[in-house]
């Protein structure tokens, strides 16, 4: 494999298809309990068991804040907090109980959340931290195979503004948006078999320059749809598939699809030995496409694709390591900021009064598209491995930014349970 360019670490070897990609941010959430408070860096990270602090010991050094302890139970939930306090504060979670369990922190009249923990085993103490003003806030504990249970409301006195909370999102919240989302894929996968079959003829007719002129946009009519490609399952692969740049991996008979006929194209491959992939590339997206109506998108992933295709722009594109041959990774980037963009348009309404930082994250997309769109010439693409060393850290640098601002986003609408 060929260097990486300056300033970009990849996190992941190459896979052969990124339907399989390890889902850094999926994986994350797991295992750091995000609060569904998107401008808030209130995260609750797990920690060994132990016995809970009482209210009246409700100091920690280490790092400065108020910490109370709180039990978690379906018998004792919220029991512990008893002299309620506004600003920034830490509860010692421990869950008394013999099952698993989720905590909310949250207001009891409106159900928005402050704070929340995930899997928080029996017996195991973990903090959440939260940022709180006036106003009235409850403990909610979800744990396995029981109801929810709601502790008693505390009220924090005063007139400071409360910190940052958000709606949770359900699955019916989310139908009509994942809905018009297929719809607008429907219609991408349309114009895709046009290009497709374009792309053939101009194979089919042994006039490569035509070829290479019309493999672009079609490729990129694909890299829009970003948020479906689990939806597409074998498809992907076949239509967009990827081998190792290692020797002799583009003789895989398995590499198909956009990416080996780029291959062939910027690589003195005759017309002929390019009829069969061109071939099955466009046959793989006319099935596609006739079969797209049965389809159906999981709502309860929407929120987090937002996330997944500007990470895996920057891991797979920005590095240049699907770049085999046309030089054009800057162009699946710029295709990519469009397809955040589509499904960010899908659910505006929700994200709307649930993001305060909804601005920051428009603004990141906005330096991101112009940071590449500085790159195109003409109707040609700046090669990564071409870029400056200014280039290159500022086109990093907007990504870095973006991932950052889109991070809550997946928060916002990882589904919750509420009963």
């Amino acid at each position: 494999m060929s260097a990486e360019p300056d300033g970009i670490e990849p996190p992941h070897p190459p896979s052969s298809s990124r339907t399989h990609l390890v889902r850094r941010w999926q994986a994350a959430a797991a295992v750091v309990v995000v609060a569904a408070a998107v401008t808030a860096t209130v995260l609750a990270a797990g920690s060994g068991g132990g016995s809970p602090r009482t209210d009246a010991k409700a100091t920690a050094p280490a790092d400065g804040l108020r910490h109370t302890a709180v039990e978690v139970s379906t018998g004792t939930c919220g029991r512990g907090w008893s002299r309620p306090q506004a600003g920034t504060q830490v509860f010692d979670l421990h869950n008394t109980s013999g099952t698993a369990s989720e905590v909310d922190l949250t207001d009891p009249r409106t159900g928005r959340i402050f704070g929340e923990v995930e899997g928080l085993a029996p017996g195991t103490t973990r903090p959440m931290t939260v940022d709180l003003g006036s106003g009235s806030y409850a403990f909610k504990c979800l744990q396995d195979d029981t109801d929810a249970v709601t502790g008693p409301t505390v009220v924090v006195a005063g007139r400071q503004p409360q910190g940052p909370a958000a709606a949770p999102v359900n699955q019916h919240d989310l139908i009509p948006p994942t809905l018009a989302y297929q719809k607008w894929v429907g219609q991408r996968i349309g114009e895709l078999a046009a290009g497709t079959g374009t792309l053939k003829a101009d194979i089919d007719r042994g006039d490569l320059a035509a070829a290479r002129r019309d493999w672009l946009p079609a490729h990129l009519v694909y890299e829009r749809m970003g948020a479906a490609y689990d939806t597409f399952g074998d498809a992907d692969a076949a239509i967009n598939g990827t081998v190792a740049r290692t020797p002799g991996a583009v003789d895989d008979p398995d590499f198909a699809g956009f990416h080996r006929i780029e291959y062939g194209l910027w690589h003195g491959e005759s017309a002929a030995s390019l009829r069969a992939p061109a071939a099955a590339l466009d046959s793989a997206v006319r099935t596609l496409r006739d079969g797209w109506s049965e389809a159906r998108m999981d709502p309860a992933a929407m929120g987090l694709r937002a996330h997944e295709i500007i990470e895996n722009a920057e891991q797979f594109e920005l590095t240049a390591r699907t770049d085999y041959g046309s030089g054009t990774n800057l162009a699946t980037a710029r295709a990519n900021v469009d397809g955040t963009r589509a499904i960010l348009g899908q659910l505006r309404s929700l994200l709307v009064p649930r993001d305060a930082g909804l601005a920051k994250l428009d603004a990141a997309l906005d330096r991101t598209q112009a940071a590449l769109d500085a790159q195109q010439h003409g109707g040609t693409w700046t090669p990564v491995d071409r870029l400056t060393h200014a280039q290159r850290q500022q086109i990093n640098a907007d990504f870095g930014d973006l991932l950052e601002q889109l991070a809550p986003v997946a928060a916002i609408f990882e589904v919750r349970r509420t009963a």
